[in-house]
């Protein structure tokens, strides 16, 4: 059984109540009904700032999700379950930076009742100025239904409730999704935690590493391999659908460019061999991968069909141009390129035409990735050190995000509000790992990967 979102019906006069209008909702059996708080008009809105820094986390409490019923299921008892749903939408708004939660271990925990109606006084002597409640049950087929529910505690009121029928398998997406219900309300930014990670997964001393396909969740939950180190393996990237993967690997010690099927586990080599190809990446909508060819000498960037077939050249100046990445609507391509003496960024349009210079400031800069929002482009910088960096597409208002001795590889989250990297250390034993950071270049945090890991590829929102 799929994966089944739904939402809950409101109370019109809630609605009315809202900073930002909801659209209206339904439910599978919400539980039962309750007073929802006062509706006095015109609340002090809550939200909270992305891009502004964080100065003041919003305080957030999360208790236990209680069940209707214990009821032992594959993924455990349901009362077990409630408790694991609360520490994962703690643990994914308290990574994000913005909100200083109060989660399930910290707090008194609740009564099935007390979903849809409150204890607002008590809620406000924790200091909380949000909660987040919710419930877990069994349903009679198997699957699980996971209700999620945001109060403003000053306010007295609903702001938004959301619900989730899932295969018991699948838990954690449900709180993934409750997290972003609840980072998306009162950020008004859109969501990214139910979303997946490729990336190299390494072991070894730096001369002789083994490199392996991996995959996890976001918050690195849900690990695996899907290769297993025999061949080197680079810059893995999600197709926009998600089933598939394009990847650069050396088989017998020559590069080349192969798509990975994520159901099947079968991989097929994308360009014909002949020349060496690297750092591939697909279309916005799927049908291209765009990698660099060298071809006499020269590195330029070509495009290909997804299915295979002859490649499209689209650059053709002396050097070495590589890293396309396109717009989020695939009308253009930002590109690295040392034709000017030195690393530089460039865009293009998609067909290769207007090639222009976009990055004008001291250093090198490599790595481009376009923003899904489309308004930045993140990438590495070399002066001295190497450090992960956003400007707009048009060159302007560059900013430097980190500052270690090797920050590389930027990746975007789905909402273009977060940036994944992988960050290595000196030396013959320094290690290389996963690490993120907001566009404020505030909130650094490392992801608890089993081994080393490098070359992330964040993949778009789950369905």
């Amino acid at each position: 059984m799929m994966f089944r979102v739904s939402t809950f019906q409101p109370l019109a006069a809630l609605l009315l109540c809202m900073a930002v209008p909801v659209a209206a909702q339904t439910a599978p059996a919400s539980p039962p009904a309750g007073p929802a708080g006062s509706t006095q008009a015109d609340p002090p809105p809550l939200d909270v700032s992305v891009t502004g820094g964080i100065s003041a986390p919003l305080p957030i409490a999360i208790p236990v999700m209680p069940t209707t019923a214990v009821v032992s299921t594959p993924a455990g008892a349901t009362d077990v379950l409630g408790r694991q749903l609360a520490a994962v939408v703690t643990a994914d708004l308290k990574n994000s930076g913005l909100f200083s939660p109060l989660g399930p271990n910290a707090l008194k925990p609740i009564d099935f009742p007390e979903v849809t109606a409150p204890q607002f006084e008590y809620w406000g002597g924790t200091g909380a100025q949000a909660l987040v409640q919710g419930f877990v049950r069994a349903n009679g087929d198997g699957t699980l239904t996971v209700g999620c529910y945001l109060y403003d505690v000053f306010s007295k009121i609903e702001l938004t409730r959301q619900g989730f029928v899932v295969q018991p398998a699948d838990w954690r997406r449900a709180a993934h999704k409750c997290a972003d219900m609840v980072y998306t309300r009162l950020t008004g930014e859109g969501p990214y935690f139910d979303s997946r990670v490729i990336y190299v997964s390494e072991t070894g001393p730096k001369d002789r590493r083994i490199k392996r396909l991996a995959i996890m969740d976001q918050d690195a939950a849900n690990h695996r391999f899907l290769t297993n180190g025999q061949s080197i393996v680079l810059t893995p990237r999600f197709a926009p659908n998600q089933q598939s993967i394009v990847y650069m690997s050396y088989v017998g010690d020559r590069p080349a460019i192969y798509i990975y099927d994520i159901g099947s586990g079968r991989q097929r080599q994308l360009v014909p061999p002949g020349n060496l190809t690297f750092a591939p990446r697909f279309s916005p909508d799927g049908r291209y991968v765009l990698f660099s060819m060298a071809v006499g000498g020269n590195i330029d960037i070509y495009r290909v069909a997804t299915g295979g077939g002859q490649p499209q050249r689209l650059t053709n100046a002396p050097g070495i141009d590589t890293g396309g990445s396109y717009s989020p609507d695939g009308s253009q391509i930002v590109f690295e390129s040392d034709r000017s003496g030195g690393q530089q960024l460039y865009l293009m349009n998609a067909d290769g035409s207007d090639q222009r210079r976009i990055s004008f400031g001291g250093g090198r800069y490599a790595t481009p990735v376009w923003s899904p929002r489309g308004d930045l482009i993140a990438f590495t910088k070399l002066t001295g050190n190497f450090r992960i960096g956003i400007m707009s597409p048009s060159g302007g208002g560059e900013k430097l995000l980190t500052d270690d001795w090797q920050d590389e590889g930027p990746s975007w989250a789905p909402n273009g509000r977060v940036l994944m990297f992988f960050r290595s250390g000196q030396g013959r034993n320094g290690t290389a790992d996963l690490w993120s950071v907001d566009l404020a270049g505030v909130n650094e945090r490392k992801l608890a990967t089993p081994l080393d890991g490098s070359d992330p590829g964040w993949g778009p929102l789950r369905p």
